[in-house]
């Protein structure tokens, strides 16, 4: 009878243990990357305007403080595109976002030219999302502190994509069980976040992001990266080969409004 009891009480305590860890475990964010597509210039002036005077302002009235919107380095003419990065702290939040905007008279105000758009003189092409979750090793974004001029300054944006979902996991298990985000960290990377992709266009496959001061720093960081004995170490280990069939870096500096 005892034994039984025994065994009872510490079924229950390791249950309540595993709920106060699970509850514990720091919220992780989710991220909504959208990427506007257009040609023009005049396109260009109607999207910065939305999104400076209607859509940031009214995210910042929803709640969310920071916003980052982002341009690249060298712009393709072919292909125009403005990045923008909205965290969120739940993914209801992210979905419920349009709906608390309809709210909004005040958004509808700003945004008349860009939302009222006649169909032959729309202003982008199209619009692209990608919906992320923050990796339990960095589970909340942050905003870096850099000083230097804003318009030297360089956010680098790489996407790794996998040639299963198994060799995905892998990846996303290298940065947090392997602690490459660590490295990161000690190597003073600045990074703003690092993510699984839930939806996209290219799956499977993981998005992060980390900044620095201007271009010459950024090539000092790597540099710094690629000698260092533990990656050498991490990357050479048996466990964490070929997880990665395709990696695009796509490097932007924030827009004046930006929040980042």
């Amino acid at each position: 009878m005892k034994t039984q009891l025994t065994r009872t009480f510490t079924l229950a305590f390791g249950l309540l243990l595993l709920a106060f860890s699970l509850s514990a475990s720091p919220k992780r964010y989710y991220y909504e990357l959208k990427v506007y597509h257009y040609k023009t210039l005049d396109q260009e002036a109607k999207i910065e305007h939305y999104l400076k005077d209607a859509y940031l302002p009214a995210l910042h009235r929803a709640g969310i403080p920071n916003v980052g919107v982002f341009k690249p380095v060298k712009q393709d003419t072919a292909d125009r595109r403005i990045y923008v990065y909205t965290p969120f702290t739940s993914l209801d939040k992210l979905t419920g976002i349009d709906k608390k905007l309809q709210g909004d008279t005040q958004y509808f105000t700003d945004g008349e030219e860009y939302m009222n758009a006649d169909y032959k003189d729309a202003p982008y092409s199209r619009i692209e999302i990608m919906i992320l979750h923050a990796f339990p090793g960095m589970p909340a974004p942050a905003v870096p502190g850099l000083t230097g001029n804003r318009a030297d300054r360089v956010y680098e944006l790489r996407s790794y994509e996998s040639p299963t979902e198994k060799y995905n996991y892998n990846k996303v298990r290298m940065f947090n069980d392997g602690d490459e985000i660590g490295l990161f960290k000690r190597l003073g990377f600045n990074a703003v976040f690092y993510s699984e992709v839930v939806s996209g266009s290219h799956m499977p496959n993981l998005m992060y992001m980390t900044t620095f001061e201007n271009k010459e720093e950024r090539e000092k960081h790597w540099a710094a990266f690629g000698n260092d004995a533990y990656w050498k170490t991490l990357s050479a280990k048996a466990e964490y080969q070929h997880n990665v069939s395709k990696a695009d870096i796509f490097f932007l500096f924030p827009t004046e409004y930006s929040d980042y």
